[in-house]
């Protein structure tokens, strides 16, 4: 029976996801990226072929997508990340017009038109403010798990404003509120309510009004609820979120192998 692979090469991870002739998905692995990318893209395409329970000669056709797509070798070809994202959420939540999608050094907001393909696209891959390397920073400072910050600002009355974005200047502000005695659920509400408000300005360069749209979220930031409440009061709309968010751009890659395969057949 052929397979179809997608990896998602990221900064912070390597994903992967294998789909069947069908496009229904047999396995998804998240491995992290660390120093040496080949090595992790290894470990992301054989974890994912085990939990599969296929091996690579069944692998009919490989798309990679992410910064270190060209890194993959034997793959059919490389394709954004705008591209698989699209495809993948919408395979995932078919109502989705707009996707937010947060990753470990960039972030980006995409609309969808209604047949799938992408009407328009805004990127931050300038700087690391407000994506996964943003908020591991921030929870050193706290001396916290990144996992941790998810929950602590649910009860935060939101009284504490961070004044910068810049990883750097933002964790020495950090640093002052706690020895000024500020509460830590409310300095994780002021970087969750910080991320927010810089991704809405992303969103708005591509969806000035939200009004009727499907809103979802994609990448590793997207598993802290945090940041999705955050983003949904700041939006003012609801934010749907997939079971595995981080694996959205992988499904996709995925499910263009499976077409572009049997493109070639044909």
């Amino acid at each position: 029976m052929p397979v179809y692979m997608g990896l998602d090469i990221g900064s912070l991870s390597c994903d992967g996801v294998v789909v069947d002739e069908r496009g229904q998905v047999l396995s998804w692995s998240v491995v992290p990226t660390g120093a040496r990318n080949a090595e992790a893209i290894a470990r992301a395409r054989r974890e994912v072929l085990e939990r599969a329970g296929v091996g690579e000669a069944e692998v009919a056709a490989v798309i990679a997508t992410g910064y270190g797509r060209d890194r993959v070798e034997g793959r059919l070809a490389s394709v954004t990340e705008i591209t698989c994202h699209a495809r993948g959420i919408r395979a995932l939540l078919p109502a989705t017009d707009l996707l937010v999608d947060i990753g470990g050094q960039d972030s980006k907001a995409i609309r969808i038109e209604r047949d799938g393909t992408v009407a328009d696209f805004a990127m931050n891959d300038k700087c690391a403010a407000g994506t996964g390397r943003f908020l591991e920073a921030m929870a050193r400072a706290l001396e916290l798990s990144v996992e941790d910050l998810q929950g602590l600002d649910a009860a935060a009355a939101g009284g504490v404003t961070l004044s910068s974005m810049c990883t750097v200047f933002a964790e020495t502000e950090v640093v002052s509120l706690v020895a000024d005695g500020a509460e830590v659920r409310e300095i994780v509400r002021g970087l969750h309510d910080a991320i927010a408000a810089r991704t809405n300005g992303l969103v708005r360069r591509v969806a000035p009004s939200l009004s009727g749209l499907h809103t979802a979220m994609s990448g590793g930031v997207a598993h802290n609820a945090g940041v999705v409440r955050a983003l949904s009061r700041a939006l003012g709309c609801p934010i749907a979120v997939p079971d595995h968010p981080d694996t959205v751009g992988a499904l996709g890659a995925a499910l263009i192998a499976r077409e572009r395969a049997g493109e070639s057949r044909s």
